[in-house]
């Protein structure tokens, strides 16, 4: 009579306990007694470690587009009140460019006027910012504009550290935040 092993039974069989069968896989991997999880989680690790050496990995983004809201807004022809808006980093070309216009030359003032029309993409829903526009803001906002662009260009952020009039607790604020001071 012959015998006929059950499945797990056999020897050759890739589920056999004990066994690495044809696929390799078993509970335990052969040389370094680790079992496969942990051969697959250190081979993560290593190849983590040669992105990280090669600059290969996963990068970091550059934020490039900052939000905010003015503290008053720009009226446009109509009437309509324009608060919030969109300001991008500035580029070594921003930064030249007004210095050739004729109205720069003959008022070094003007030179902020022109520097923030260039990077500043929106205004509420007026997507066309030209010098004009910005001649037309509150003076409050073009402080809050000229200040803003000092943040994102040289400080990299956004924040502003402040200290309550009250309790002379010191903390920090995000200009870029979609509320005004005060409101909730």
């Amino acid at each position: 009579m012959r015998r006929v092993l059950s499945p797990a039974a056999r020897p050759d069989d890739d589920t056999a306990p004990g066994r690495p069968g044809r696929s390799g896989r078993s509970g335990r991997s052969g040389r370094s007694g680790r079992s496969d999880d942990q051969e697959r989680e250190r081979e993560r690790e290593r190849s983590q470690d040669r992105e990280h050496r090669d600059g290969h990995g996963a990068r970091e983004t550059l934020r490039t587009e900052f939000p905010f809201e003015l503290p008053r807004g720009y009226v446009d022809g109509s009437g309509t009140v324009h608060r919030s808006g969109v300001m991008r980093l500035a580029t070594a070309r921003d930064e030249l460019i007004p210095l050739r216009d004729d109205r720069v030359r003959e008022n070094a003032a003007y030179l902020s006027v022109v520097l923030i029309a260039r990077v500043v993409s929106r205004i509420g829903t007026v997507e066309d910012i030209h010098p004009g526009v910005i001649e037309d803001l509150f003076a409050s906002d073009l402080a809050f504009l000229q200040d803003f662009y000092r943040r994102i260009n040289a400080e990299g952020h956004t924040r502003a550290a402040v200290t309550c009039p009250s309790c002379q607790e010191s903390f920090a604020v995000d200009l870029a935040g979609g509320g005004r001071p005060g409101e909730s």
